[in-house]
């Protein structure tokens, strides 16, 4: 999980359960993608919420889940950070 500490003191994160986040302070969670099925149950992550494409389609859930994550880290959560 990626953290990225703002200047202000918040912090940013693609939410997870790997850390307590709550013992950060405050929470305000938001949605940035939605992963569904379609009709022949092919997975895709919708990442309009943020502003992203949509993203599929996979064979397996877990993968959508696996491109939606990289997707908000990469061009999201942290923008500027290039691989």
């Amino acid at each position: 999980m990626q953290l990225i500490i703002q200047p202000d003191g918040n912090v940013r994160c693609v939410y997870g359960e790997t850390l307590d986040l709550q013992a950060l302070g405050n929470l305000n969670i938001d949605r940035g993608s939605h992963v569904e099925p379609d009709s022949h149950g092919q997975w895709f992550a919708d990442l309009s919420p943020v502003a992203g494409p949509r993203l599929g389609p996979f064979s397996k859930r877990s993968d959508a889940l696996a491109a939606e994550t990289e997707w908000l880290e990469h061009h999201w959560l942290n923008p500027q950070a290039k691989s």
